[in-house]
Order: C-alpha cells, then structure tokens, then sequence
C-alpha cells in the first residue's frame, strides 16, 4: 500500500452541488475545492472532492437518493458570540432552525453551532450553576452565551 487510508464525510445532495459549495464558501471561507467532476460540458455538477475548515468531504448530487435528516450533523465550535451569530443567521437564512445550537442549511444538511465558551458554562465546578445552564440551553435554538451564568 502506498498511500494511506482516509475517511471522509460523504454527502449526497438532491441538487445544485455548485449552489451548495457556492454558499459553504461565502459562509465559512475556509473552503477549499479540490476536484470537480461533471457527466459532460456543460452538465451541473456532479460530484466534488472539498474540505471546510480542514474536515473532508466528498459531495455527490444526483436526485432520488435519501434526503439528510438529523441523524448526524456537522458541529462548529466557533469563537465567541458574534461568529455564532453570523454562522447562525448564513445557515438559517433560507434553512431552518432547531434545538440547542442544532440548524439545517436550505440542502438540509444538519449543523450544531456551538461557540467554545459553552462547554465553561456548562462544566461550571457549582453543580446549580451548571443545571442552571444546562436548563437554559434546553430552551435555545441559537445558543446566547448571555442567558449561562458563570
């Protein structure tokens, strides 16, 4: 064997790959596409080899396949407040959102924005403070670092 083995996450989109890779880059910037493949000039994307912020994936788009649900999501750990909004309101802008940091993009794809500063909150040593935190993360969609207590 020459060449070592990878693993990277594979997503099958019903459509509009290039849309897809068009708004990851806008969004997170840290985007880079590797290869491109299509059935013939001209034809949409069909499937393409990126990373965003490092991670690997390989997207497919081709209809009929199984939608994405939120059986497994994409997790960012950003830093601070105002990066978890931006990403937040990027995604959700023509997606949707859910529980606890959890949102889906307009492909479906599920992603839980989670700014670093939570995991303090909520491992906080003062066993009150930390229920206090855990219940108020229960009751978010966007996580608000401003309703933890320290």
């Amino acid at each position: 064997m020459t060449k070592p083995t990878l693993l990277k996450t594979f997503l099958w989109y019903q459509s509009d790959l290039e849309g897809a890779l068009d708004f990851y880059k806008k969004t997170f910037g840290d985007v880079v596409v590797k290869e491109e493949n299509r059935m013939g000039p001209g034809a949409p994307l069909f499937t393409a080899d990126f990373t965003i912020y490092g991670h690997q994936f390989i997207g497919m788009a081709i209809e009929g396949g199984p939608e994405f649900n939120t059986s497994i999501s994409l997790s960012i750990q950003c830093d601070g407040q105002e990066e978890t909004d931006r990403l937040w309101k990027a995604i959700t802008a023509e997606g949707e959102e859910g529980q606890c940091g959890w949102c889906k993009d307009k492909w479906g794809v599920s992603w839980q924005i989670t700014p670093l500063q939570m995991r303090d909150y909520l491992g906080n040593s003062n066993p009150e403070v930390a229920q206090h935190n855990w219940q108020a993360l229960r009751n978010m969609k966007k996580i608000e670092l401003s309703e933890f207590k320290s």
